[in-house]
């Protein structure tokens, strides 16, 4: 164990602190204990919700989604509970104490060395304690609950001038406790420093219930005989820690303790990873925001020589000298000429001022190319593809899998260059692959590695690197953790980097703190092992039988969910001004178990077995997947791809298989059978449907919400209308302006005025149509309610229907974009072995796709008016609405669409027990953004889901674009 290896002159007993941790250790000799508090975990409960106000949730539902952070690791928790205010925490610790039980605080688990995971009982302070409490702008302070997430701090003091200045790549998710646990930084540490830099108080309740406020002095909530041992080991705290290095997060920084530093008990406690007590409130200091900011963008040809060019920038004043390599960087950035990046920001009072800091930069730097951008959304952009770094690193570029195992080491920045060299030559000679990239004017490197953490050959390499990577680091006067603290993968190193005597003084610093041992054992002071507790050691090793391809991961399941890193992009608040749709039901309920993370972990815990049990027919699965709309915007917008419409589609196909279904995929599961059915009876339907009582009773016989109306449908269907417009045409069109109309269920039947629009509009441009001869159908329907026998056989149907006209080679024009998206997407990944599959798939184009394709001299008519309405989600995610936007311009249509989800998402919606969060998916930004519209504003929505809610929930019509367009053409062309 790391404890026997830490000795040396000062390595003391660990009084009292066995005592919990031997009871939730996994040794031998532990085990019987283990098995006594097993037995008392209903006891624990109880005690838990008679003293604690907050929620208490002992569910393996709620276990299962704390079980992982953002890292390699996996630890069950006995429990959650989420605090309301100190008080609860204080109770919920006196619980803890009495039974024995160990304590994790944990804030939105972005961590990525292993310290938001734990055995004992997980604080959840993302629920109740996350209240700004005061801002003073005189004293540029903040007191904040440690629930607060970043940028809601940000925003609130925005308007006074002022900011925090740590700032992760994580800042819409990550809260504040959770940033001083780990000493975060972010990327304009070389302007404001880290987090420590930026605490001036805290109030913290240690394990055995003192409540301590934390500031400079001894007198200021030092726990008894700190002092004494800091007085006691002068010379080894003046020694022991490198000076110079801006980054140095490893360990405990005693440090701050010297007389000569004021002995700063905030900024020694900053950094502890909860292992000493819980922050229950912090007041922290503001800086002045730049009113304005640049960014210049150098290129080099490789990260080492971005990584030497940074250093020699500082002088010059940056906000930021971020670096990365064009491995992360998406195709068509538009970045200056070369292979790796600089990212430089300057600020200033104006515009001006921001910007010629830039282009000072600009001409100081020795760059093989470079630009200077001032604009917004310019940066924003930019800033995008720095940001999912975390994300996209985790495959490489032939789709290999990566990971965060050595992760977050920084160096003196003029090191940098050569420790990079040093690294890539060390990846080389373990046969790994990784991309670095960071915060290169610090010093500070992440990488994800292809390790092979699937295998015990693989893991043994994994401990093999570390151990060396360790002592190379090191060797370059650098710091095992340069940014998100040192978890379980790194803590076991400590003694490379700081020797025995002050690691084995670091575990006398805790136990002044912490004499039972009650708080986040396993990390930092006697750590796990670096190789123990993988995520992925209780993972099934062969191949589970699924229905979807998955072409991306293998064909594997498995890998498909351990996409899922942990991120929690997924968890942000708002979309904001990125127009991103991820993850609609997080943002309506603020539940963790109905974000793309939460389900993602219930599925990994699925296919483990320990806590969720009865596999496909988990419950606890079931139910996080119920509020998933399918939206797919995890599809694109999570930087690692995870893609929860399909995982779902693949669940409920198995949850249900010879089971009743819910009597909505009866209903809406199989809508295009039942809307072939009652076309003939259109109008009747219709009637029917505006008698009350008939439809209270179809929609409860249907699963359909009572406060939904039941969608009219058309008296005559599209293809009807479609097939006397083309009747009797024999001319013949080149093929290069022939396009494949697909006739999707929604248009054909409720909607044929889209249609009809289209055809007119296409026509005027000098378009020929081909239509299907038979009946077609994408299969979304079925897909979205886990019918998946059902869409294959409908989508085999369809491709012997559309055949002879993928031969013709002409672009496949879908209007409706949900269905678009199936064909893409589901289709070939639910047919993977039929090419006709991928030949559909790949002519798929949206409306204004194929005006750009087919006739791109066609000039549409100038509307000159604003626009509201919203981005199909399914379009955003999959098909893409550049040229949307583009058609738009030209049409003189100006501004832009809100992102998100509108909430009806095809079924889902209309669906019982799904209204108010449908409605709450609805208020994130399509309501408010057509609100605030102007009168003369045309709202448009492609989609029938999201003109249909509009309809219902504010009385709007809004038009596809093909109608909008139709209506301005010349009266003299035909109007059939």
């Amino acid at each position: 164990m790391a404890e026997q290896r830490q000795t040396g002159p000062d390595r003391q007993p660990d009084s009292g602190s066995s005592r919990v941790r031997a009871a939730h250790s996994g040794s031998a000799d532990a085990r019987t204990t283990a098995g006594a508090t097993a037995d008392a975990t209903g006891e624990l409960a109880r005690a838990l919700g008679r003293d604690v106000r907050g929620e208490v949730d002992f569910s393996a539902a709620g276990r299962a989604l704390m079980t992982m952070d953002a890292s390699n690791y996996r630890r069950v928790p006995v429990g959650v509970v989420a605090p309301r205010d100190a008080d609860d925490v204080a109770a919920a610790l006196a619980v803890c104490r009495q039974y024995e039980v160990p304590v994790v605080p944990r804030g939105a688990g972005t961590s990525i060395a292993g310290q938001a995971t734990g055995i004992g009982v997980v604080l959840d302070f993302t629920r109740h304690m996350r209240t700004l409490l005061d801002v003073d702008a005189e004293a540029r302070t903040a007191v904040v609950q440690p629930g607060v997430v970043l940028d809601t701090l940000r925003d609130a003091v925005r308007p006074l001038g002022l900011t925090f200045g740590p700032d992760p790549s994580t800042h819409a998710r990550c809260t504040i406790g959770g940033m001083i646990g780990n000493n975060s930084c972010g990327a304009h540490s070389v302007a404001w420093g880290t987090t420590a830099d930026n605490v001036h108080g805290l109030s913290v309740t240690t394990y055995d219930g003192a409540a301590l406020r934390l500031g400079r002095g001894w007198d200021s909530g030092a726990p008894a005989g700190l002092r004494e041992l800091v007085d006691g080991h002068l010379a080894l705290l003046r020694t022991g820690f490198t000076d110079g290095l801006p980054r140095r997060i490893s360990g405990y920084a005693l440090d701050a303790l010297l007389p000569e530093k004021g002995v700063d008990l905030t900024r020694a406690f900053c950094g502890s990873e909860g292992t000493l007590g819980v922050l229950t409130e912090a007041t922290v200091r503001l800086v002045d925001a730049p009113r304005a900011r640049a960014l210049a963008v150098l290129g080099y040809p490789d990260e080492s020589a971005a990584a030497e060019a940074a250093s020699g920038l500082l002088p010059l004043g940056p906000l930021t000298v971020e670096g990365m390599a064009e491995d992360l960087v998406p195709p068509g950035h538009g970045l200056p000429r070369g292979g790796a990046w600089l990212f430089v920001e300057t600020g200033g009072d104006t515009a001006a001022e921001a910007r010629a800091g830039a282009a000072a930069v600009l001409r100081a730097a020795d760059a093989l190319d470079g630009t200077v951008v001032d604009d917004p959304a310019g940066m924003r952009a930019l800033w995008r593809v720095r940001e999912d770094a975390a994300g996209t690193a985790t495959r490489t570029p032939d789709g290999t899998e990566a990971w965060p195992g050595w992760e977050d080491c920084a160096v003196p920045p003029a090191r940098l260059g050569a420790y990079l060299r040093d690294f890539r030559a060390l990846l080389a000679a373990h046969g790994l692959r990784g991309t670095p990239y960071g915060h290169f004017g610090d010093g500070c490197i992440h990488v994800r590695i292809d390790f092979d953490l699937l295998s015990e050959p693989g893991v043994r390499a994994f401990r093999r690197f570390s151990e060396e990577v360790a002592e190379l680091v090191v060797a370059h006067g650098g710091s095992l953790s340069g940014e998100h603290g040192d978890g379980q993968a790194r803590a076991e190193l400590l003694p490379k980097m700081y020797g025995d005597e002050l690691v084995g003084l670091f575990g006398r610093f805790k136990d002044l703190w912490d004499p039972a041992g009650g708080m986040n054992p396993g990390m930092l002071a006697r750590p796990d092992r670096l190789d123990a507790n993988l995520r992925f050691a209780v993972l099934p090793r062969e191949k589970i039988d699924v229905v979807f391809g998955y072409p991306h991961d293998g064909g594997d399941f498995a890998g498909a969910v351990r996409r899922c890193v942990g991120v929690a992009k997924c968890r942000t608040t708002s979309a904001g001004s990125g127009g991103g749709v991820m993850c609609p039901s997080f943002r309506a309920t603020g539940e963790e178990a109905h974000s793309t993370r939460g389900r993602a972990r219930l599925l990994h815990e699925m296919l483990a077995g320990e806590i969720v049990r009865d596999g496909w027919r988990s419950p606890e699965v079931r139910d996080a997947l119920d509020l998933c709309l399918s939206c797919k915007g995890c599809r694109s917008d999570c930087p690692v791809g995870v893609d929860m419409a399909t995982y779902k589609a693949e669940f409920l196909h198995h949850h249900y298989a010879g089971r009743r279904r819910p009597a909505s995929h009866y209903a809406m599961g199989r809508l295009p059978e039942w809307l072939r059915a009652a076309a003939p009876f259109a109008r009747l339907v219709n009637a029917a449907a505006r008698v009350r009582p008939l439809a209270a009773v179809a929609k409860r016989l249907g699963g359909i919400a009572r406060e939904r109306d039941i969608p009219r449908l058309a008296p005559e269907t599209f293809r009807t209308w479609l097939a006397g417009h083309l009747r009797g045409r024999t001319e013949v069109l080149a093929t290069s302006r022939t396009a494949v109309l697909w006739p999707d269920t929604f248009t054909d039947h409720l909607s044929p005025e889209v249609g009809r629009a289209a055809v007119r509009v296409m026509e005027s441009a000098g378009m020929g149509l081909v239509v299907p001869p038979g009946r077609v159908c994408c299969g979304l329907t079925y897909v979205s309610t886990g019918q998946l026998d059902r869409a294959r056989a409908v989508m085999r149907r369809t491709l012997d229907t559309v055949e002879p006209l993928l031969d013709l080679g002409a672009p496949v024009v879908v209007l409706e974009p949900s269905c678009g998206a199936a064909l893409r997407t589901d289709l070939p990944e639910l047919l993977p072995d039929d090419p006709r599959a991928a030949r559909l798939a790949a002519s798929v184009r949206t409306f204004a796709q194929v005006l750009e394709e087919c006739a791109p001299d066609w000039t549409p008519p100038r509307l000159e008016r604003p626009v509201a309405g919203q981005t199909h989600c399914h379009q955003h995610a999959v098909l893409g609405e550049d040229a949307e936007r583009r058609l738009r311009e030209r049409a003189g249509l100006e501004g832009e669409l809100s992102g998100g989800c509108c909430g009806l998402a095809g079924n889902f919606g209309f669906e019982r027990g799904h209204y108010e969060v449908s409605v709450a998916c609805a208020e994130d930004q399509l309501l408010p953004a057509v609100r605030t519209a102007g009168p003369d504003a045309e709202l448009l929505a492609d989609g029938f889901s999201c003109r249909t809610q509009l309809a219902q929930l504010e009385g709007h019509r809004a038009r596809h674009l093909a109608e909008v367009l139709a209506e301005a053409l010349p009266d003299d062309l035909s109007r059939e």
